[in-house]
């Protein structure tokens, strides 16, 4: 079934924890202004569902609704989390196919030092242990058919915001009145 329209934009941030997805994606909301839905994996599994994160689970059928139901309203929409591959790359790959306007997938490449010192300065940093960050990562989790583009550590969130808004359009576009 069909999404959104000609001119709404999808973009898929992926990473590893603390690789600064959620940040990115706020950088995009601040940039743009209204219009910008940003559907957070986060969010929606931990908060709304309180669940783990395992195949099958009842979150991706939630991500996937909420960014449907937010572009078919007419949003932009990021959905940003660590996404696994081999959770999420389904729903992902049927969510892009489905979206009529333009698509466009990141994934952040942070390195496993560079996870633990960002971590470290999360409100959550007493409640993840090492252990558990050394659990979750996957290195280079990048999904099939080579459809994100991997930006590294040394890129800047002012760069790496710059370059999604370019790359997608988004900086073109006026922000929508709601």
């Amino acid at each position: 079934m069909k999404v959104g329209t000609d001119v709404t934009r999808l973009v898929v941030l992926r990473g590893n924890s603390a690789s600064g997805k959620s940040t990115v994606a706020a950088g995009l909301r601040d940039r743009f202004g209204r219009g910008l839905a940003v559907v957070g994996q986060d969010n929606l599994r931990r908060v709304v569902l309180r669940e783990r994160d395992r195949p099958g689970a009842a979150n991706i059928g939630l991500l996937d609704l909420t960014a449907r139901y937010a572009l078919d309203a007419g949003y932009h929409v990021v959905v940003e989390g660590i996404l696994y591959a081999d959770h999420y790359a389904t729903m992902l790959t049927r969510l892009r196919a489905d979206h009529r306007g333009p698509t466009h997938g990141y994934y952040l490449n942070v390195p496993f030092a560079e996870t633990l010192a960002r971590h470290a300065t999360k409100p959550i940093a007493d409640d993840v242990s090492e252990a558990q960050l050394r659990d979750w990562y996957r290195p280079f989790d990048l999904l099939p058919d080579g459809i994100e583009t991997v930006i590294g550590a040394d890129s800047t969130l002012e760069t790496t915001v710059d370059r999604i808004m370019l790359d997608t359009g988004l900086a073109a576009l006026p922000p929508l009145e709601r």
